[in-house]
């Protein structure tokens, strides 16, 4: 017997158990949830939802969630992730699905367009 047919059968069993579903060790790289294309965004003195905009805040906007949800972002290169609050709608140009403020961009590592990892919490 091989070693590679040895150890596909303990994951076959694993997968089985689980539904069909194999758990990665490591996350980077994938996400486990929604992917989106983000970027970083400046707004004006008010968000939509009327707060003021604080580009150091870990904030976000997006077309469709509710004001006030906090959204767990994620960069799949590095791993690291922060969680926004949805302030304000956006963004309006195609193939976009969030906006980050600097803040949360920063903290996650995303420096202009890129895709993350979302999860609504």
């Amino acid at each position: 017997m091989s070693i590679r047919f040895m150890l596909s059968i303990p994951l076959l069993l694993v997968s089985t158990w689980f539904g069909g579903t194999v758990f990665a060790a490591s996350t980077q790289g994938t996400c486990p949830g929604v992917s989106m294309n983000a970027t970083q965004y400046s707004s004006s003195a008010r968000t939509t939802s009327g707060q003021l905009f604080r580009p150091e805040d870990l904030t976000a906007a997006h077309r469709t969630l509710p004001f006030g949800t906090r959204v767990k972002v994620t960069n799949p290169r590095t791993g690291v992730s922060t969680i926004v609050t949805i302030n304000d709608r956006g963004p309006f140009t195609r193939g976009r699905d969030i906006d980050l403020s600097q803040g949360a961009a920063r903290a996650i590592g995303l420096t202009s367009v890129g895709k993350v990892c979302t999860e609504i919490l």
